[in-house]
């Protein structure tokens, strides 16, 4: 097996340690805190969008963190951070104390997020990256799946404290080792090319202007249209689960949260291995925001009463599921098309840290207009959000650099 796919089944399980623990266990660390300690659920959440904020300014700097001490050492360096903050949201004493642990599990999930997992996987793929890419992503997905109920049921049978020991330390002494033999490792080092080709890769048309990133009109439409398509997911998905009990009761709610995450894994996994390596990746962004759109008016019109409630809740996550997962793999591969290899770990950590951004303050915001208009509102916001960013993805002259 060409050594680049054990690469990336490495980089699936940072994946699935990442985003479980800092994407998915925050809900229930928030639950934990709430109902065992009687602590604010306004202050809990906030230091939850304090993780946030703390991760989109570590990947911001992520390229000059893997320039300076390695992908390995990084990656360490998380894994470290993470087992510490779990331990810090499970042994805070006072509510003061959490904010700290917030700043470490932030810090962790910015050495491991989407765009350590593309420094991890980029260098041994090029006309593979899109599929190669969703296969690591699809790590964030199962953990998910995979973490939230190991939580629950730890918590639920040992305690907060316990749980957050094993979970902090089975992921040091699993991936610890991972990272070593497989991330400190190149192409070259073992003799081979991209891919597992026999020549190079074909060097691909000069890049656009180097400096900084904001100026430039195509960077600026990327970074804004996936941060208001995170903004829209995010902010959604903290709410879908109440938005759908009313109709189909607590079980059949979970069930569509499943639903979303499952279609999630099979819209990344579908876009990675059929999108080209000549494929316009704006295009193929657009019409995922496009779909996710249509997700969110099937449950605009559900919420609203406009029609039957089960089948257009149902379609509505479906629709938004399929979209949900691209959103990790289609920024790194739209960097790839237009930026020279020498600047995409810069674009893609700078793309990722606006993403990160825009879905901090999105719980909040989608709360506040669901108190303020009802159900509807929320669901609009998305709608509104997803075809803003279908039109910013395609809408700059300068979408891709001269040839």
């Amino acid at each position: 097996m060409f050594f680049g796919w054990r690469v990336v089944a490495a980089a699936f399980a940072v994946a699935v340690f990442a985003y479980g623990n800092a994407v998915y266990g925050p809900g229930v660390w928030l639950h934990a805190l709430t109902a065992e300690r009687g602590w604010s659920v306004a202050f809990v959440s906030a230091c939850v969008t304090l993780h946030f904020l703390a991760s989109a300014g570590v990947t911001f700097r992520l390229p000059a963190l893997h320039a300076r001490l390695g992908v390995v050492a990084t990656t360490r360096l998380g894994l470290v951070a993470m087992a510490s903050g779990c331990a810090g949201w499970a042994f805070a004493a006072e509510p003061w104390q959490l904010p700290l642990a917030a700043l470490l599990t932030g810090t962790a999930f910015g050495t491991m997020a989407g765009a350590a997992i593309n420094a991890m996987v980029s260098p041994w793929f090029d006309r593979r990256r899109p599929a190669a890419l969703a296969m690591a992503m699809n790590g964030t997905t199962v953990g998910g799946l995979v973490l939230v109920p190991i939580w629950a049921a730890l918590i639920g049978s040992l305690g907060f404290g316990p749980a957050a020991l094993l979970v902090g330390g089975a992921g040091l002494v699993l991936l610890w080792p991972l990272a070593g033999h497989y991330f400190g490792r190149r192409p070259a080092d073992l003799g081979l090319y991209p891919d597992g080709a026999p020549t190079p890769p074909a060097p691909r048309p000069p890049a656009g202007p180097v400096g900084p990133l904001w100026p430039q009109p195509r960077f600026r439409s990327l970074a804004l249209a996936f941060g208001a398509g995170t903004a829209a997911q995010v902010g959604l998905f903290s709410h879908l689960f109440s938005m759908a009990a009313p109709a189909l009761g607590p079980p059949g709610a979970s069930w569509m949260v499943a639903a979303v995450a499952v279609c999630a894994l099979l819209g990344r996994t579908a876009t990675g291995w059929l999108l080209k390596p000549d494929a316009d990746r704006r295009r193929a962004a657009a019409w995922t925001f496009l779909v996710q759109a249509s997700g969110s008016l099937a449950l605009l019109l559900s919420v609203a009463g406009l029609a039957p409630a089960a089948p257009l809740l149902l379609a509505g996550c479906v629709l938004f599921g399929i979209g949900v997962g691209n959103m990790l793999v289609l920024p790194p591969v739209a960097a790839q098309a237009e930026w020279s290899p020498e600047q995409v770990p810069a674009v893609v950590a700078a793309m990722l840290a606006a993403m990160l951004l825009g879905g901090a303050f999105a719980p909040g915001a989608f709360g506040l207009l669901r108190d303020g208009l009802g159900d509807w509102a929320a669901a609009g916001a998305a709608l509104a959000l997803q075809l803003t960013a279908a039109l910013l993805v395609r809408g700059t002259a300068s979408a891709k650099p001269a040839a």
